[in-house]
């Protein structure tokens, strides 16, 4: 008879985890409060459960094993689920429901979540959850009501609906437009280039809408999240591409000031993602504000 195996503590399962994540028992023990012996315990515990070293002793550190990196890929995310279904309960409390968002980190961060306010404002028996996520991934499995995307329509095991395009701007600081004396289109050119590195041929997307203009546009500054690259433009850093949704409070301050439209081309716009099937009631009524939000700035 195939008998179930016994499933490791938490405890064990925690060590495991910070210890594999730092290569370190010394910083998995900080990390948790616990002694570097009391880490290293739980440890062999684990590894005599499962009947195979989880680590290598490396001189004064440790490295993952072929088996310990086998468990560790498929326990991170076990373990983030976990964490993720407990918050929501906890979240949720006596509250009769709860709504779990995903969205791109900068979007959420300078447009969706400063407008929740408005949308929880009439739900007073309403929690929200917000996670950070870049890429399509399973709802079901992640547990997310509804999520913001952006690129084509193609996100398998879930529903687009189209918001809204990305609406791209080339934008400076007040100062570094004066220094640069900018005052026509190709003056543009004159000013350092900020890159956002995946999407770094937006500049030459724009060149070519100038065609007396034929310097090299590869050079520059880049940076691997709009909100780098916002800050850098800020500061008087560069010229930037960016999309208006993500500097709304700079356009209006006057931080940032307009100096030209970019049509990408790529047909790339931001959608709302739901799970296919049955809807949390919440979901809908999300998708519902949101496509406001956005017709009311348009």
């Amino acid at each position: 008879m195939k008998h179930d195996i016994p499933i490791p503590s938490i405890s064990v399962l925690r060590c495991f985890e910070a210890a594999a994540k730092h290569q370190s028992f010394t910083a998995a023990a900080e990390e948790l409060g616990l002694t570097q012996s009391g880490v290293s315990r739980q440890v062999k515990e684990l590894e005599d459960q499962i009947g195979a070293a989880l680590f290598r002793r490396e001189g004064r550190g440790i490295r993952l094993t072929h088996a310990g990196q086998s468990l560790a890929d498929g326990l991170f995310s076990d373990l983030a689920r976990l964490r993720r279904t407990v918050s929501q309960a906890v979240a949720a409390g006596e509250t009769q429901e709860l709504l779990s968002i995903a969205a791109l980190p900068t979007f959420a961060t300078r447009w969706l979540v400063p407008r929740l306010g408005d949308f929880k404002a009439k739900r007073t028996n309403l929690d929200v959850m917000v996670y950070s996520r870049s890429e399509p991934f399973d709802l079901v499995e992640q547990s997310i009501d509804v999520a913001i995307h952006f690129g084509t329509n193609d996100w398998p095991g879930a529903k687009l609906t189209p918001l809204c395009p990305e609406d791209l701007v080339v934008v400076a600081s007040p100062t570094l437009i004066e220094t640069c004396h900018v005052a026509s289109t190709e003056d543009i050119f004159n000013m350092p280039l900020l890159h956002m590195t995946s999407r770094a041929h937006l500049w030459q997307v724009f060149q070519k809408t100038v065609p007396s203009v034929n310097t090299s546009v590869q050079k520059g500054s880049y940076f691997d999240q709009f909100s780098l690259v916002i800050a850098a433009a800020v500061s008087g850093m560069g010229a930037a591409i960016l999309p208006t949704y993500l500097i709304e409070t700079e356009l209006g301050s006057g931080a940032l000031v307009q100096l030209a439209d970019v049509a990408d081309g790529s047909g790339q716009n931001y959608y709302v993602a739901l799970p296919t099937g049955e809807l949390n009631p919440p979901a809908n009524e999300f998708l519902s504000w949101i496509r406001k939000q956005v017709s009311r700035r348009v």
